[in-house]
């Protein structure tokens, strides 16, 4: 198994980036948009931890830039209705201490930001994606109140209606929420709304 990759970076093209090692061979890697962001420039070294994906049609390798996003990117593929490009825009979208945070929150609508997952599918994904995390031992935020996860999901929802994206407004609600955890519904929104407007 292809689980680390070290060479020159060649060329980039929508998610892929094609890596140059020093033996001569070229690996086509598919990487989460961060990791794109965060690439080298043409020529400039690069390390990847990898992943292989067997199919019966292809072999498709899955880059990352950290070891925890490679095993993350490894268990969600375990869980059923995620295949190895859904797994991908998951991790193009949240870092895995984002998806640990989902699961503290009690909040599997969050999930419905990565394309081609709807709000069955998020449900679905939540639960074993909160089975798998627990049974890995990775370490959730406890202290959180049982009932931030709703206050959470009523602003969200109070400025997706407003018009603001929820990819945009999530990050903001919470931190404003990790700050004052005690607020209500009403008063977070309107710090949100504050927070979003400059």
């Amino acid at each position: 198994m292809i689980a680390l990759l070290e060479g020159r970076l060649s060329e980039v093209y929508d998610n892929i980036c094609l890596v140059m090692t020093k033996g001569g061979v070229g690996y086509a890697v598919a990487v989460p948009a961060h990791t794109r962001a965060s690439l080298p420039g043409r020529g400039e070294e690069l390390r990847l931890y990898t992943s292989l994906v067997v199919r019966e049609d292809a072999l498709e390798l899955f880059g990352f830039a950290t070891f925890e996003e490679r095993q993350t990117f490894e268990l969600l593929v375990t869980i059923s209705k995620i295949g190895a490009k859904t797994a991908l825009a998951v991790l193009s979208i949240f870092r895995p201490k984002d998806l640990e945070r989902i699961v503290a929150d009690d909040d599997p609508l969050v999930l419905t930001q990565v394309p081609g997952i709807g709000k069955k599918t998020a449900q679905h994904v939540f639960l074993e994606l909160k089975d798998k995390l627990k049974n890995l031992g990775t370490p959730l935020d406890t202290a959180e109140s049982p009932g931030k996860g709703q206050t959470l999901r009523s602003v969200l929802d109070g400025l997706t209606s407003l018009g603001y994206a929820e990819s945009e407004s999530y990050p903001v609600v919470r931190e404003i929420l990790a700050e004052n955890s005690d607020l209500e519904v009403s008063e977070l929104l309107k710090r949100a709304l504050k927070a979003l407007s400059k």
